[in-house]
């Protein structure tokens, strides 16, 4: 589940007002009956959950009493996830959503927090809980259980009504004295000025106005290290039941535009450097693969099947393709499950994590980005339109030949992309006139792959006749589509390579 709450800062002579004003009409506040919660932090030595804005805790008084927060990179939104277990063990799958915070470094107690609780809930008319403001004393206590350190705080909690509640409950609030705080979590409180330091994984930041062609590449490679582990902790929660598939997507497609980046700036990066990073990603990516693919066809076999009302399928027939493409499905996220636990994927974080604070650059880095960059993105871009590509393209030529000429464009577009920051406009218009014609290629791709793979579903069974005619009827939608994105493609090509568009490029 997602958290999303705020936090004030109050004093010992707060008083917590009446905030029957902030419920809707009909609504009234409840006050629950004030408990005490001791909760017990984990980490690593470090502290890497807490500087990331994360954490693992026991906290006694819950239900289940383990928990898992993840940063959302929106303050004051988490992914909340609980389950239960001992209060000495925790349990291994909340230890795994945290993998790529801690990279196999041992989990330890940091520090214990005792908060005395006084909650009001904010309901609607019909009992629904809206919104939860609790009072919270909080203490932290020491290996003997002597408090260290006091204080207080106030949190709204949304729960089932909208952001104008809280905004409405936070005026209150506001009035009585207290005071919008910076989202600061308390255990982070607790462990003082070493939890607040930067976490080990580097964020994207500002460019300057005129950067360098390393600055660049260095944000590049931020950008989708960032985007690639951000993932990981959602592909593990949702992996048992391929409800994570944009997870893995995401996570997928970070694995590609930085192998395409370290592709595009290879003279720019050592090669020593960039050349195991690019086949561990692509290990990576592969593993991804299986299921995104799988999800991808699932959802293609539903949409083609019922795309014309006029002449339906059998129902019988593809709900039988549907379930052989779900256990392919089973399977892949069987083998992301055993890559995602392997220690060759733990070292592949590691120097993610390392390749994100400083990329391994070549003196030729330091060169201004805007002399430098669009002669690298024009090597892409000749392979695009050479002979071997565009140029050399036949209508009529076999579906591995145009799929050849989509890879050749996803990495053009993933360099143009990538020097955004120091092209500026023109490097923008280009990119969006390229992902038009990835679009084209992508559904002519799709089509393909799915045609071919009704037909080999079919002949897996050559008993069932229900399917070989299904499956047929089906690739024949599929070819039909393959045909129609073939005669699309022109008028793409030549909106993107018109000269207002590639002017900049040399």
């Amino acid at each position: 589940m997602v958290e999303e709450e705020q936090k004030y800062e109050v004093d010992d002579t707060f008083v917590l007002p009446d905030l029957s004003a902030a419920a809707p009409v009909g609504g009234r506040v409840r006050a629950l009956p004030p408990v005490t919660l001791v909760a017990r932090y984990l980490d690593t030595v470090d502290l890497r959950l807490a500087r990331a804005g994360a954490s693992l805790r026991h906290r006694a008084g819950d239900e289940p009493p383990w928990t898992v927060k993840l940063p959302t990179g929106t303050p004051g939104v988490r992914h909340e996830i609980s389950r239960p277990g001992p209060a000495g063990q925790p349990p291994p799958e909340l230890v795994e959503l945290v993998t790529a915070l801690h990279r196999g470094t041992p989990l330890a107690p940091v520090t214990v927090v005792r908060t005395v609780r006084h909650a009001h809930e904010v309901c609607a008319e019909d009992g629904t809980v809206l919104a939860e403001v609790v009072d919270d004393r909080v203490s932290v206590l020491d290996d003997a259980g002597t408090s260290t350190d006091e204080f207080r705080e106030v949190e709204v909690e949304r729960k089932a009504g909208d952001r104008d509640l809280l905004g409405r409950v936070g005026a209150v609030l506001r009035d009585a004295g207290a005071r919008a705080g910076s989202f600061t979590p308390k255990h982070v409180r607790a462990l003082g000025a070493v939890a607040q330091a930067e976490p080990d994984l580097v964020a994207p930041g500002e460019l300057a106005d005129d950067p360098s062609a390393g600055e660049v590449v260095t944000e590049a490679v931020r950008k989708e290290v960032r985007r690639l582990l951000a993932h990981d902790p959602l592909v593990r929660l949702h992996r048992s039941t391929g409800d994570g598939d944009s997870a893995v997507h995401q996570m997928r497609v970070a694995c590609r535009r930085l192998r395409s980046d370290l592709r595009t700036f290879r003279p720019l990066v050592r090669r020593s450097w960039a050349r195991p990073l690019r086949d561990e990603l692509r290990w990576l990516a592969g593993v991804l693969g299986g299921a995104r693919d799988a999800e991808v066809l699932r959802g293609r076999l539903r949409r083609t099947a019922t795309a014309d009302p006029l002449s339906p399928l059998d129902a019988g027939a593809v709900d039988r393709l549907d379930d052989a493409l779900a256990q392919r499905q089973r399977r892949a996220l069987v083998a992301i499950d055993e890559a995602l636990r392997s220690p060759r994927y733990l070292a592949l974080v590691d120097a993610l994590v390392l390749a994100a604070r400083a990329p391994r650059l070549t003196r030729r880095a330091a060169a201004p980005a805007a002399r430098t960059l669009p002669k690298l993105v024009a090597r892409p871009w000749r392979r695009l339109t050479g002979p071997d590509g565009v140029d050399g393209l036949d209508p009529l030529a076999p579906d591995d030949r145009w799929h050849a000429v989509r890879k050749q464009g996803k990495q053009a577009r993933y360099a143009v992309t990538a020097v955004l920051p120091a092209v500026g406009s023109d490097a923008r218009r280009l990119a969006r006139a390229l992902a038009r014609v990835q679009d084209v290629l992508g559904e002519h791709q799709d089509a393909a792959v799915a045609a071919e793979t009704w037909l080999a579903l079919a002949a897996e069974r050559p008993d069932d006749h229900e399917i070989a005619v299904t499956a047929g009827r089906l690739a024949e939608r599929e070819r039909d589509t393959v045909r129609r994105m073939r005669a699309r493609f022109p008028d793409a090509w030549h909106r993107a390579t018109r000269r207002r568009r590639t002017r900049w490029l040399p």
